[in-house]
């Protein structure tokens, strides 16, 4: 089996971390928000406070819980494989986003959370989309 390009893993882990229960349209939605805040990096001069690389973008701390030390959800990324169905999807659609062949149904956002949960940094602010179990936003900086 031929390696994993970083970019790639490190996104596909990330998406399943953080929407391996959502259809495709949430996990894409997942995706976009972070190669939102890679573009939105390389448009302020290569850096940005969460990071200038998909890399740097996923684990930056505290910002995609499923990379937090103490986080339920780390062990089950690190740990699954390229036989996993659902990982399977995460890596193609990582690679569409990569490729940047993958459509944004976010309308650009860089920050998303959980419909089941309120966080301050949402008040007053309107969702610029709903899918699955997430809400994003456009309009956070």
């Amino acid at each position: 089996m031929m390696p994993i390009n970083p970019a790639v893993e490190t996104l596909a882990r990330t998406i399943y971390g953080e929407a391996r229960g959502e259809l495709v349209r949430g996990k894409e939605a997942v995706a976009c928000v972070i190669m939102n805040r890679v573009r939105r990096a390389k448009q302020r001069g290569g850096h940005y406070w969460w990071g200038a690389t998909v890399e740097e973008v996923c684990r930056r701390p505290y910002q995609f819980s499923c990379w937090n030390e103490n986080d339920p959800n780390r062990d089950r990324i690190v740990t699954v494989g390229t036989d996993n169905r659902n990982f399977q999807s995460c890596l193609r659609i990582a690679r569409r986003a990569l490729a940047g062949t993958l459509k944004d149904p976010t309308a650009g956002a860089t920050h998303y959370h959980a419909k089941s949960v309120m966080p301050p940094w949402t008040k007053d602010r309107t969702p610029s989309a709903t899918i699955g179990n997430h809400r994003f936003y456009n309009s956070i900086e």
